[in-house]
């Protein structure tokens, strides 16, 4: 596509003369002033407009503001006569990307030009891309409509504009990262950085450097000045997940930060001033760190401002067959493969599995499904004998009191045994018989009265 410009100059010589230079390589429209300048942004975009700084009526300087108004607003260049560095100070302050004086460079003009363009570019990639970020980590982009998950966003929504340094705690894989993503995002610092540190996986030396940087010579091998994690996230938010694994001088340092929003570099004693809004995650139990004296109170009292409490996946079972649903498109879109569906029965089964690795095993479960099976269909018996080994979440017997806890434990247990020889034999009626020792005719009774298990070859 060609790009087009808009020529805006009150003198007829100077924008036609540019008109016939630039007409072979752009779609260049010409205007006399700024109300006519006004009229043709409003019908069309552009993609740059030159404008003259001193015309009758409105200036340039009208122009640059109205087209920067306008959304995915063009770039503009501004050219005049009286060029100096007030002119050039001034329009650039009101948004332009370059400054021309009068006569003009045609060859000059030309770079500035394909300059502006990528200018315009970049900032429609970055618009694009902030775009797609506040949609994936947005409170739409969290699967569930369970009560549970629907506390945690009621509560992330409430506290996510504020200042207040937040504690997530939650087993491995249920999201935590997700939800710090989701507080940034709905925050002021949306459009600064988020930086996420994993403390579990750096040794104490490494994580201290990590977090606060380190001066030249501070240890050996340090052999330049390097920027901390703090430092990056000045004006954003910093995720410290696993905040339970830190060691004791990593703790202190961190209290330090947060008392007075101060850091030094490893190996310097300059104190740097940051803004910087900290999040906290966590799968282990703090309070009972505090009681064993392996985390400090003090620290803990810092974090532990707003608390956030993920629920396991077990706890909200309702939002399985939403999740799957979503990965299993997720997945498909990813690697260009025809979509892939759970037959009721598949659904059933993984709906009842208590996911002890939560949402992060089923996200790999729906991967390697994608990956294997290549679109169709998933049924029952194509799930991994795990899946069906655990008794349903919320079952009779579950909880492992025995069958005589409860009246309905006989007739599950039935169930379940029916249930699998009807998978070993992959749906085959008479060969399930076989597997129970009973006839096809009292096989045919159970499945008369338990018409959820009837997934078979009739």
């Amino acid at each position: 596509m060609v790009p087009s410009v808009l020529i805006v100059d009150d003198e007829k010589h100077t924008r036609e003369g540019l008109q016939q230079a630039l007409v072979d390589n752009y779609d260049v429209s010409l205007a006399a002033n700024a109300d006519e300048a006004f009229n043709l942004m409003e019908a069309q975009p552009f993609d740059v407009i030159v404008t003259d700084l001193r015309m009758p009526g409105k200036s340039g300087l009208k122009v640059i503001d109205k087209a920067l108004a306008l959304p995915n607003h063009p770039a503009v260049l501004m050219m005049t006569a009286y060029g100096s560095i007030d002119n050039a100070v001034e329009a650039m302050k009101r948004g332009a990307v370059d400054f021309l004086t009068k006569p003009v460079n045609i060859e000059r003009l030309e770079v500035l030009i394909q300059r502006a363009l990528k200018t315009r570019t970049l900032e429609v990639e970055v618009k694009q891309l902030h775009e797609r970020l506040d949609e994936k980590f947005s409170f739409e982009g969290i699967v569930g409509s369970s009560g549970r998950l629907a506390e945690v966003i009621a509560r992330v929504k409430l506290v996510a504009p504020s200042r207040a340094t937040i504690l997530i705690e939650g087993e491995s894989g249920t999201g935590k990262e997700l939800i710090a993503q989701a507080i940034h995002q709905a925050s002021p610092r949306a459009r600064a950085p988020f930086i996420a540190v994993h403390c579990a996986s750096l040794s104490e030396n490494l994580l201290e450097s990590e977090l606060f940087g380190h001066e030249r010579g501070a240890f050996t091998g340090a052999t330049e000045r390097r920027i901390g994690r703090f430092e990056s996230a000045d004006g954003g938010t910093l995720f410290l997940d696993e905040i339970g694994e830190i060691s004791a001088s990593t703790q202190v340092k961190l209290l330090r930060f947060l008392e007075t929003r101060a850091i030094e570099r490893v190996g310097g004693s300059k104190p740097l001033q940051l803004d910087v809004r900290l999040v906290a995650a966590t799968n282990r139990n703090l309070e009972q760190l505090v009681k064993e004296g392996k985390f400090r109170e003090d620290l803990f009292f810092r974090l532990n401002v707003v608390r956030i409490l993920l629920p396991p996946l077990r706890e909200r079972a309702e939002d399985v067959p939403l999740l799957l649903n979503h990965y299993l498109k997720v997945f498909s879109d990813e690697n260009q493969l025809p979509l892939l569906t759970l037959e009721p029965g598949a659904l059933q089964t993984l709906q009842a599995y208590p996911w002890p690795g939560n949402i992060r095993e089923l996200r790999n479960f729906c991967e390697n499904a994608v990956v294997l099976h290549h679109g169709g269909a998933l049924t029952e018996y194509d799930l991994d004998p795990k899946y069906r080994a655990a008794p349903p979440v919320g079952a009779p017997g579950a909880s492992g009191g025995g069958m005589a806890a409860n009246p309905l434990s006989v007739e599950e247990n039935g169930k379940r045994l029916l249930r699998e020889a009807l998978i070993k034999a992959r749906g085959n009626r008479t060969q399930a018989a076989e597997l129970m020792g009973i006839s096809r005719r009292t096989l045919h009774r159970k499945l008369a009265a338990w018409p959820e298990l009837d997934v078979t070859d009739k």
